[in-house]
């Protein structure tokens, strides 16, 4: 994670923790489909119970409302439910509150509690209610949780705070004895930052297929070699009721009311904050003598302020990785999204101007905006179509869930689906034989059709299963169990295989018979007299793309092997055959691996502990399989 990433995430004080109770407050809008009685599912509903514990319609929303505020930050105020519907945000988000609920059941186990104190203290630290490193005090507070859209009361929110501090507490008793070693550390910094620059020469694969041909013989021979790899799985077919989701959205009219009244309503989606872009220096002060680094600050905002390019000052001496690529910019950004300090200076800042030194939890720095955009509101006509869009969208879910709630208890059979369905005006329809991860005739890729008919027997009509195109019931009318193929059956495929094998050991050949001469005296030399072509990168790092050749393992472990002007031996890739020269080698200093030290740690740390803790979660997930139940109707009228 680099240092951008950390100041935007600086509330994020859970450091592993689903952190879906106590970040920053949206007092937006929730979404018409969250907020309507009509969808039928209240407040109180409990969508799941997991281990006893309840997770209701309320705190889904709670959940929603602060996903679609982080999409929006990342992608601007158009990203709204409907795309995030097209997403799946809604069913992540649940899957996210069962995770989290089988963490707080595994804390009770343990006898892991967070205290009254401990809470408090907690609350008091929060940047929101803090004013001039000072807590607003419990009226203020009382008041923030009213403005919140449904009200909170403190004793709810505060229960938030409570389960947070119990995930972190979990987090950390289960992780905290992993570490990492200091070489292991420094062998990972000189693994990313180390580069090389190369001259290099590809015999790409497909230049080699023409003429290749594969007989009788190779392809039996391929085949029989490894007849596993053609497996044809088990494969269904199912016939199948779908309220057509599209169908009923071309149909529905939004009228022109409806779109202003929904604009009025919800103006501040269709708008945009105050943003600043501004570029950034920063002095790590974490294990040094902040005296001696803010000497070092002063003098580089000496240099600036003298007229010295702020951006290779930036590329010279920040500590933050990504910044020394890209002279410390950090793109536009909102209130809300960095440390306090550092938002604070650089709202108060104009284009052109530096700050003083501004000190963070993060360390010193020099900020410089380079530009700003004022606050904007789209215009009615300029959203007119994107809410028609997603009024129409949501009508038209509703419509389909209203026909589904007429359906309920009347597919019991396969023949009630000619019988009730077609009468209801459904198409009925039969899918040609699928496997678990094909798309399905008629349906294309549903994957909650395939799951269902791998669990059904035949004879029994699917619950409503919803999926992109609809609303839709299934019964299974045939089944293929899976087994090995004849030849003749999977021809193409042994065919392509073996074609594909025989120009990948042309391609190395033609590279290993030209290696002689392209490791002797002019590399580019010898490439054109065979009628060869040699591409030059920059200085790139491991897994940075090569033309014609992409990203190649193989060929990394190769050239970061190799010294300066060296020439490899041919490397066998996924595509074909190359040949590198190294033509320059940079390595990291000790200094270097000295200052990114920590960050790398704390990767390779994060890393670890997370590694860790989903294996140990996926084992109470195991453990409390049979604890975990889903209200499928209330879910249907949430989502619906």
């Amino acid at each position: 994670m680099t240092m951008l990433d950390r100041m935007r995430r600086h509330k994020g004080w859970l450091k592993w923790s689903l952190a879906i109770v106590v970040v920053a407050f949206i007092l937006l809008y929730i979404p018409d489909f969250l907020r309507d009685p009509s969808a039928g599912a209240g407040l109180t509903d409990v969508v799941a119970t997991v281990d006893g514990r309840d997770v209701t319609v309320g705190r889904f929303q709670r959940v929603y409302q602060q996903q679609l505020q982080a999409y929006r930050s990342a992608y601007g105020a158009n990203m709204d439910d409907r795309l995030l519907r097209q997403l799946g945000i809604e069913q992540r988000i649940i899957q996210q509150m069962i995770e989290e609920e089988l963490a707080l059941a595994e804390a009770s186990r343990l006898k892991i509690t967070a205290s009254d104190a401990e809470v408090r203290a907690r609350i008091l630290a929060l940047p929101a209610f803090q004013e001039n490193g000072r807590f607003i005090g419990d009226q203020r507070y009382r008041q923030l949780l009213q403005m919140q859209n449904p009200p909170m009361r403190p004793d709810e929110f505060e229960e938030q705070v409570r389960r947070g501090i119990i995930l972190e507490k979990l987090q950390g008793a289960l992780t905290e004895w992993v570490t990492v070693g200091d070489s292991q550390v420094d062998a990972e910094y000189r693994r990313r930052n180390e580069k090389v620059k190369l001259a290099v020469v590809a015999f790409p694969a497909d230049k080699f297929r023409d003429g290749v041909t594969a007989t009788d013989d190779e392809l039996t021979a391929h085949f029989e070699a490894d007849k596993e790899r053609y497996r044809i799985p088990e494969k269904r077919k199912v016939r199948y009721a779908l309220i057509d989701l599209n169908a009923i959205r071309e149909r529905t009219q939004i009228p022109p009311q409806d779109i202003e009244r929904q604009y009025v309503d919800n103006r501040e989606v269709y708008s945009t904050p105050e943003q600043v872009r501004a570029s950034h220096i920063l002095f790590m002060t974490e294990g040094k003598d902040e005296a001696a680094v803010r000497k070092q600050a002063e003098e580089v905002l000496a240099r600036a302020k003298a007229g010295a390019d702020f951006a290779k000052l930036a590329n010279e001496y920040t500590d933050e990785e990504v910044g020394k690529s890209r002279g410390g910019d950090l793109d536009f950004f909102g209130r809300g999204q960095m440390a306090p300090e550092f938002e604070e200076a650089a709202f108060a800042l104009q284009p052109g101007e530096l700050s003083d030194i501004v000190k963070t939890q993060f360390g010193l720095h020099i900020i410089k905006v380079t530009d700003r955009r004022a606050a904007a509101t789209k215009s009615l006509d300029e959203v007119r179509s994107q809410i028609e869009d997603q009024l129409r969208w949501q009508r038209a879910q509703d419509e389909m869930q209203k026909i589904a709630d007429g359906l309920g208890g009347t597919l019991q059979k396969p023949e009630d689906l000619d019988s009730v369905a077609r009468a209801r005006g459904l198409t009925v329809s039969e899918s040609g034989f699928f496997s678990s991860d094909e798309p399905i005739t008629g349906l294309g890729i549903a994957p909650g059709v395939g799951q269902e008919a791998f669990r059904m027997k035949q004879g029994e009509v699917s619950d409503a299963i919803r999926t992109p195109q609809g609303i839709v019931y299934a019964t299974v009318t045939g089944i293929q169990e899976a087994r090995l193929p004849s030849l003749d059956e999977v021809r193409a495929r042994v065919r392509d295989d073996v074609v594909k094998k025989k120009a990948l050991e042309a391609a190395r050949q033609k590279a290993a018979s030209l290696a002689a001469g392209l490791k002797s005296g002019d590399l580019a030399a010898a490439a054109k007299a065979a009628g060869l072509e040699v591409t030059t990168t920059d200085l790139i790092a491991r897994g940075a793309p090569i033309a014609n050749t992409g990203v190649s393992p193989a060929i990394d472990e190769a050239a970061f092997a190799l010294p300066a002007g060296a020439v490899s031996q041919p490397i066998v890739t996924d595509t074909g055959a190359v040949v590198v020269k190294v033509l320059e080698k940079k390595d990291v200093t000790a200094e270097e691996i000295a200052s990114g030290r920590h960050a790398v740690k704390e990767d390779l740390l994060g890393a670890e502990r997370d590694r860790f803790y989903g294996a140990y979660m996926a084992k109470v997930r195991e453990r409390l399989r049979d604890r975990i139940q889903i209200n499928s109707e209330v879910l249907a009228q949430l989502l619906g």
